[in-house]
């Protein structure tokens, strides 16, 4: 059932959202953010991401008040938008219609993570774990099962005709895929623990090989599956956290979805960032690559230092943008990546974390700055991983005035 009260709240939400859609910054910040991923040398996207919304709502303007679920999801959506444009805007950016994502789930494989967890703040889903070895033996390897992808078109529908319904002609409704999302190493280390991965590396290089091996093909088998029903899409607007539109991919039939070989490639290897550059290569980039190279453009890296390996990712041919974390030196990944690739920086999350000292932040995006207008990087500057900010949103206010007034020194 649809009130009358959910429509009103859904409504005048939207009417606001509409008016941040048409602004003419977000047209400027979408031409900039496809000149970025074009290769081309533009003032850089600030973006935020992954933030603590349960540390944000002091004022209460994130309350929900819907009843309908799919209600309540429009206006959480509305309300965490109008919020962030009001508080820390960045260089965000919306879209002038309503997404519904497609629908779809996977079959189990046959093994569950076992864990144990510290808590330390309830309303916080960024918690400590230890994971328990529940892989560790070729039986237990054998025993596992491709995932089969199930797509839900009537749900995709039926969720279609309720937003319509709530938003009553203010905005479009559109149906919406998905990217390529590929980090087999983060879900096999939460099945075995990292210290096992990496014991195992040194003394049981083999069972190693043959992990990813078998997850390499459940992944393949979950992307094509994904291709051949339609669930891909060329034109979403970020692939893990990061801007993702570009002129050189091609637009996406909202039914029929896009094809592979139209879309973007998100991989990376976290835990590697504590290996060699060799068994990175090995047991990661040499399984990744020929999935890779079925994509038309690649983005590689989250937390894991890849300054020195740099040459590794310039080995694949449709490579793009490669992730630069704060614990890889910005000089040394600029000076490889020049003209060729899109430098990501993440800036650190610790800088709002408790307080948001301004020199900190400004010497950080400096030396991005100055070390990609020396290369000629095109760049882009994206906040993420945020678990906390103490409850204090003017850390997340401060460190954007910072680095928009730093860009605002060197780009008119």
């Amino acid at each position: 059932m649809i009130t009358s009260e959910d429509k009103k709240t859904v409504q005048g939400l939207a009417k606001q959202y509409l008016e941040i859609a048409n602004d003419d910054k977000i047209k400027e910040r979408i031409q900039r953010i496809r000149k970025t991923n074009s290769l081309e040398h533009v003032r850089p996207i600030v973006w935020m991401d992954e933030l603590p919304w349960h540390e944000l709502n002091a004022d209460g303007s994130l309350d929900i008040q819907c009843t309908g679920e799919i209600a309540k999801e429009m206006e959480l959506f509305f309300k965490r938008t109008l919020f962030r444009w009001k508080h820390f805007q960045a260089d965000m950016v919306v879209d002038n219609w309503y997404n519904i994502h497609k629908s779809f789930s996977f079959s189990d494989i046959g093994v569950n993570a076992l864990e144990t967890t510290i808590i330390k703040d309830k309303a916080n889903n960024i918690i400590s774990h230890s994971y328990i070895d529940v892989l560790d033996t070729d039986e237990k390897l054998d025993a596992l099962k491709s995932p089969i992808v199930t797509v839900d078109p009537q749900l995709d529908q039926s969720r279609i005709e309720t937003a319509e319904e709530l938003l009553d002609g203010l905005i479009p409704v559109k149906l919406r895929g998905h990217s390529i999302y590929h980090a087999p190493w983060d879900l096999i280390s939460r099945f075995r623990g990292v210290e096992a991965i990496f014991i195992d590396i040194m003394e049981r290089p083999e069972f190693i090989h043959k992990t990813i091996r078998i997850f390499t093909d459940f992944y393949y088998s979950q992307w094509k599956q994904m291709e051949s029903q339609g669930l891909f899409d060329s034109q979403v607007l970020t692939i893990h956290c990061t801007p993702a539109l570009c002129n050189d991919l091609p637009d996406c039939n909202e039914k029929e979805g896009s094809k592979m070989k139209d879309v973007w490639f998100r991989g990376m290897a976290q835990l590697f960032g504590a290996v060699s550059k060799q068994v990175h290569e090995e047991f990661d980039i040499n399984y990744m690559k020929p999935i890779m190279e079925q994509c038309k453009i690649v983005y590689y890296g989250c937390c894991e230092p890849l300054d020195d390996r740099m040459d590794m990712l310039m080995k694949i041919p449709n490579m793009r943008k490669i992730g630069v974390t704060p614990w890889a030196d910005v000089n040394k990944s600029a000076e490889q990546i020049g003209k060729n690739y899109v430098l990501s920086h993440k800036p650190n999350p610790a800088n709002v974390a408790i307080l948001s000292n301004e020199d900190v932040i400004k010497s950080e995006v400096t030396k991005t700055i100055e070390a990609c207008m020396k290369h000629g990087c095109p760049c882009d500057i994206v906040l993420k991983d945020v678990s906390t900010v103490s409850y204090n949103v003017q850390n997340l206010i401060t460190w954007n005035k910072v680095v928009q007034e730093t860009l605002d020194k060197y780009y008119s």
